[in-house]
């Protein structure tokens, strides 16, 4: 399982993590963050467009962000912990 793991050790700011969404998706993280949501970081599926991923502010509950905007509550992937 070693060899399959594709996470680097050196987060990305929150900064380079924004320049990865859509302007529709930029437009809608304000909003959520003014009610306690965090994005944490964006998911980079092969041959598909990227997925932001937030979580709640206690950590307990995560979302993700489609490419127009709206928040999917029952996204159809899980993570990892």
């Amino acid at each position: 399982m070693q060899g399959r793991e594709r996470r680097k050790g050196a987060r990305l700011d929150p900064e380079q993590l924004r320049g990865l969404l859509t302007p529709e998706q930029q437009a809608a993280l304000p909003l959520l963050e003014q009610f306690g949501w965090q994005l944490r970081f964006v998911r980079r599926p092969l041959f598909q467009d990227p997925v932001p991923v937030l979580f709640s502010r206690d950590g307990s509950r995560w979302v993700s962000l489609e490419t127009d905007g709206t928040v999917n509550e029952a996204p159809d992937f899980q993570l990892r912990g």
